[in-house]
């Protein structure tokens, strides 16, 4: 039994690098120690933990998908939370909220009842796409506010930026800790409160009760996804999940979602060149990589507005192969 897990809440707008840092960090875990992540994600399909999986047995994942995890007192939260610990009992924590959500609040309730005692709260890592803030987009105001209280600013994307770029970028920002990066790679010991402890103790015991998990929803036939949309004040979102027995074919895909104005877009599928993730923002280019995710092909589209559904469906449908 543990309390006082050291626990790192790893923010920052849609793109920046939140997943790639996690990745990094999680392929630096100390072998002795066990780790636990928690996943908000703004889509309900749930696509992060898919991207980041491993077949590290000392790395346990959870989510909580559907909107911003700001929101801790809501029993979703609770429930994934409490479940995670239970099952992982890790030696620390780190969570993603969604690059939608309010890092600040987040950080306050984190600090209470009942997850006072139960986690030790680390300085918060705001990743930032350095890329983005030189051409001047505008980071969200709930971004923006996290800014002051951040342990660590991670520059990530700034591997093309001269120096005159970089010290007007930082002139900008506040007087915080700050690290320039190429994706996302920190060392494991300039993450801020690696160096926290949890402590033996009872501090599981005082969790929320944990409901039974929600039954998954299932295939009516193979050829058939499920598919989920939600709409919030911040974005409006589709999800597809496929039967692990579907492909598609990659050219297909490519050009389907080129035609698309999404501001952000996340897959793992089955493809004739096996299978393959994908992560990109605002329309760039899909750079694919091998994925260790094999039980299903899921996507996950972000626009600004509402879309035409039944388009969208019988978009992706044209990219199954036969």
């Amino acid at each position: 039994m543990l309390k006082n897990i050291p626990t790192h809440l790893i923010a920052g707008p849609l793109g920046a690098g939140k997943t790639s840092l996690i990745r990094n960090l999680l392929a630096q875990r100390p072998a002795d120690e066990r780790w636990a992540v928690l996943i908000n994600e703004f889509g309900l399909v749930g696509l992060d933990a898919a991207l980041l999986t491993t077949e590290d047995d000392g790395i346990a994942m959870g989510e909580v998908a559907g909107g911003c995890l700001c929101c801790v007192n809501g029993v979703p939260f609770q429930v994934g939370l409490s479940r995670l610990l239970r099952k992982a009992r890790p030696d620390r924590l780190l969570i993603e909220p969604s690059g939608l959500g309010h890092p600040l609040q987040l950080l306050a309730q984190l600090g209470e009842p009942p997850w006072a005692g139960v986690l030790a709260v680390q300085p918060a890592v705001l990743v930032l796409d350095a890329a983005a803030l030189a051409a001047g987009v505008a980071l969200p105001q709930s971004q923006q506010a996290s800014l002051s209280s951040a342990g660590l600013l991670l520059l990530n994307k700034a591997e093309n930026l001269d120096e005159a770029t970089r010290a007007r970028i930082q002139a900008q920002l506040p007087a915080r800790p700050l690290q320039w990066t190429t994706q996302a790679a920190l060392p494991l010991n300039q993450l801020p409160g690696f160096a926290a402890r949890a402590e033996a103790g009872a501090g599981l015991d005082g969790l929320p009760g944990s409901t039974a998990a929600a039954v998954a929803q299932i295939w009516r036939t193979p050829a058939e996804p499920i598919c989920q949309v939600q709409a919030h004040a911040e974005g409006w979102s589709i999800g597809w999940r496929w039967h692990p027995s579907q492909r598609f074919e990659l050219m297909r895909v490519q050009q389907w979602l080129g035609s698309l104005a999404w501001r952000r877009a996340k897959l793992v599928l089955q493809t004739n060149a096996g299978w393959l993730s994908a992560n990109a923002l605002d329309g760039q280019p899909l750079h694919w990589q091998n994925s260790e995710w094999r039980k299903d092909s899921r996507l996950e589209l972000i626009f600004s507005e509402a879309q035409d559904v039944a388009a969208l469906q019988a978009g992706f449908q044209r990219c199954r192969l036969d």
